[in-house]
């Protein structure tokens, strides 16, 4: 039974040509083997992983100058022939993803961070012996830490600027759930493994 629906406005970004309308378009993302050694630190260490997700990340960004053709039935009554100036980066848009990474990479290193010079969407950020890793995966955030004060902090600072849709300790994310325990942190794949039976019509079996 469907319970909501949910629609969204894009660019055609099809229609957007490299060299004309945008130029460097690349955002880093955190490889599978980054998560898989959070993960790890963690539970060595017996820290607690959180998890943050950025609302309409890609609409905080501002872009260089960009224009685009009235979205049909919501032209302005009259000026039906203008185009519009984007005061903002906009879902669709090829170099959406990285103004927002500009942005996100730009806002981390002002709050003291340092990004790995190996894995770009990796932010460590030291003090004395007290330390916060983050984890970028577009707008979803994966952090770390052995000071739940400095989290706090940040976390507050992010509020002011950012507006969240959650910030909970990770349960699930990238088709894996997790289980933070007190003596370590278990993963497992059963539900993605579930859903993906049942959207190829396979019989789950009892296990």
């Amino acid at each position: 039974m469907i319970q909501t629906i949910q629609s969204k406005l894009v660019a055609k970004c099809y229609s957007q040509r490299a060299g004309i309308n945008y130029d460097k378009v690349f955002a880093p993302i955190a490889h599978l083997e980054t998560i898989r050694l959070i993960i790890y630190l963690a539970a060595q260490n017996k820290w607690k992983i959180h998890q943050i997700d950025i609302k309409s990340a890609f609409l905080n960004r501002v872009l260089e100058e960009v224009y685009i053709q009235q979205p049909p039935r919501y032209e302005v009554k009259k000026k039906e022939d203008k185009v519009l100036k984007l005061k903002k980066a906009f879902y669709g848009l090829k170099q959406a993803s990285r103004a927002w990474n500009n942005q996100i990479d730009k806002y981390l290193q002002v709050k003291g961070f340092i990004k790995c010079y190996y894995e770009h969407a990796l932010y460590i950020k030291n003090m004395n012996k007290d330390v916060l890793i983050i984890c970028l995966f577009i707008d979803n955030l994966i952090f770390t830490e052995n000071n739940q004060m400095m989290f706090q902090e940040l976390k507050q600072a992010m509020t002011n600027e950012f507006e969240m849709i959650d910030i909970r300790l990770m349960a699930y994310n990238l088709g894996i759930e997790f289980h933070q325990m007190k003596d370590g942190i278990f993963i497992s794949q059963e539900s993605y493994a579930k859903e993906m039976l049942r959207s190829s019509r396979w019989i789950i079996a009892n296990l």
